[in-house]
């Protein structure tokens, strides 16, 4: 199978392990791995602060992007969300409405992908020690993805899990709410680094950037001895 590879900001910024590990995987599951260097942007911060004109502009040049695409693979919930947002945001846009249409119909989220499409639940993957994970609000609430990065980790030879208590509260980050709301944004990430702390886990995984650097950077400032790790890591683990 043909993969294009959506590789996200944070991930091309910040991340970039992450989309090394993400294309890792998926070549050893037999796929061939296609990047568009147009790719930008998907205009979901903008969108979210209010900026819908501006932001269609960076909506359309992903829709272009990837309009040939097979499949899209993404390391990221929330932008994976996104991109099955745009046929709603071109609702009453007869050229882009279906062309944005397409696009949501063949993107994945990378555990989704695998599980679900790829039909794999082992990848072979081996790493020791104690983890939890943390559940992005726009992965399981929005796009709808809350057992396949499970699945997957309980198959990780090595790995034994501890649930993460009040699992389903938001980490703080919510993009521009850490910035604009950062004493909100900061009780929030302590509770949710007190949850981690109580679990004893040696691993904090998450499948969304932004969750994963908010709460690292919050468990590195407090001095936690918990490593973050991006779900795709510890699938490419060995």
């Amino acid at each position: 199978m043909k993969v294009t590879l959506f590789i996200t900001c944070i991930v091309d910024m910040f991340q970039a392990d992450v989309g090394k590990a993400t294309v890792e995987v998926l070549e050893r599951l037999g796929c061939e791995i296609d990047f568009p260097m147009g790719q930008v942007c998907c205009g979901q911060p903008a969108y979210n602060s209010g900026y819908v004109k501006e932001s269609k502009e960076a909506m359309k040049k992903m829709i272009a992007t990837f309009e040939n695409a097979e499949v899209v693979v993404t390391p990221s919930g929330s932008c994976a969300t996104m991109f099955k947002e745009y046929q709603h945001i071109f609702h009453d846009d007869p050229i882009w409405r279906p062309r944005a249409e397409r696009l949501a119909a063949k993107t994945y989220e990378l555990t989704e992908f695998i599980v679900n499409v790829m039909k794999v639940e082992d990848v072979g993957a081996k790493l020791n020690g104690v983890a939890t994970y943390h559940p992005s609000c726009h992965m399981t609430r929005l796009l709808g993805v809350k057992d396949a990065p499970m699945t997957l980790l309980q198959n990780v030879e090595g790995l034994r899990f501890e649930p993460l208590p009040n699992a389903h509260n938001c980490c703080g980050f919510g993009g521009t709410f850490s910035v604009k709301m950062g004493n909100i944004s900061e009780q929030m990430v302590d509770e949710k680094v007190d949850s981690t702390e109580r679990t004893g886990a040696d691993f904090l995984i998450g499948a969304d950037g932004g969750c994963l650097m908010n709460i690292g950077g919050r468990i590195e400032r407090r001095g936690k001895k918990v490593r973050v790790m991006h779900i795709a890591e510890v699938l490419n683990s060995r």
